[in-house]
């Protein structure tokens, strides 16, 4: 087998994979990639399913080196500045190190997360069905805790496929949509349009547990504890300081304090993606509204492979580029028969 050897990695990296759907019933939290669709996207590039594990990069960078074989990878979700061997590769495509060859990242751009998917998958022996990692609960394979410099991820050798890309919408700068939530009765009606007028920031100190919200202070009516009951990814709770917490794939199974809204599901992604400190909005939309949208979502994750395009690979010779009469013409640089255009007889074509 071939792996991955991590020369550097920063933190909040970890291997994710779809979670542990269903196990909440028995205080178990379900983990997983934050972002569900740029996973499945990185996977689909490699050929593995869906939600197969894959490296969830946090904002900084990370190098990871080829050993005992090619590797073939793909990447996918915050863009940032990506080279093997000092040819750059672009994001939403897959590529192949040969053995020796490092993947060298940078850091995240637009986004707080990309996801790195492995031809083959990760080896790893499962926790409750699942490889993702919960570090508070040391759970997850191979490394039960965030990712670390000389560790090693096993995997398949790569199988020669052609590389790929695929085809995504960019990411939505619209508000995050919201349903309002099952406690927003312990709220007046001023401090529930309160939450949907102000801009909101997602604070440093957040992580995989919960993200905090910088912002106005929402204020309860009878008081910021209730008799706990379930979380689910998106929920927004209020705790006695008045600064929501919006809980994320790592949170309690449980929660006690009021819960105002619930982001849905078809925005999580795109919420988990926010970078500290930018400005966004929530908008609350109805129930029918957000089931709409997860079955857009649904439907979007069910074509991932129809949008699949070959990578076209071409020698580029620049010095033949620049010396061409393209002035005036549409041009196609890896086309060279575009490149020169004859002139009229009458000498009136381009200088």
């Amino acid at each position: 087998m071939s792996k991955l050897v991590i020369a550097s990695i920063g933190p909040a990296s970890s291997v994710q994979d779809g979670g542990r759907p269903g196990s909440q019933r028995y205080g178990l939290v379900p983990s997983g990639a934050l972002d569900r669709l740029s996973l499945a996207a990185a996977n689909t590039l490699v050929g593995n399913e869906l939600f197969a594990a894959g490296v969830e990069i946090g904002p900084f960078g990370a190098a990871l080196t080829a050993r005992g074989g090619a590797v073939r990878i793909a990447l996918s979700g915050a863009a940032r500045n990506a080279d093997i061997a000092g040819g750059a590769i672009a994001i939403d495509t897959s590529a192949t190190l040969s053995d020796g060859e490092t993947l060298t990242l940078g850091f995240a751009r637009g986004g707080a997360f990309t996801y790195l998917a492995i031809e083959g998958g990760i080896a790893g022996e499962p926790d409750f069905g699942s490889l993702a990692v919960n570090a508070r609960a040391g759970l997850g394979s191979p490394y039960p805790r965030p990712l670390q410099a000389g560790d090693e991820l096993q995997t398949a050798n790569a199988s020669g496929a052609v590389e790929q890309r695929i085809e995504l919408q960019a990411a939505s700068d619209a508000p995050i949509r919201i349903l309002w939530g099952p406690q927003d009765d312990e709220f007046a009606d001023d401090s529930k349009q309160l939450f949907v007028d102000s801009a909101w920031k997602i604070s440093a100190t957040s992580d995989r547990m919960g993200y905090r919200l910088e912002g106005p202070v929402i204020k309860h009516l009878h008081g910021h504890n209730i008799v706990s009951d379930g979380t689910v990814n998106g929920s927004v709770q209020v705790p006695g300081n008045g600064q929501p917490i919006v809980l994320m794939p790592d949170r309690g199974t449980t929660g006690g304090y009021p819960k105002i809204a619930t982001v849905i599901s078809a925005d999580f992604g795109r919420f988990a993606q926010m970078p500290a400190g930018r400005a966004f909005r929530f908008k609350a939309i109805s129930m029918a509204e957000a089931q709409a949208a997860a079955r857009q979502f649904a439907e979007l994750l069910r074509t991932l492979p129809d949008r699949l395009r070959a990578i076209e690979s071409f020698d580029l010779n620049i010095e033949a580029l620049q010396d061409a009469n393209v002035a005036g013409h549409a041009v196609s640089a890896v086309d060279a028969t575009t490149w020169q255009v004859a002139s009229p007889a009458d000498g009136s074509g381009p200088d």
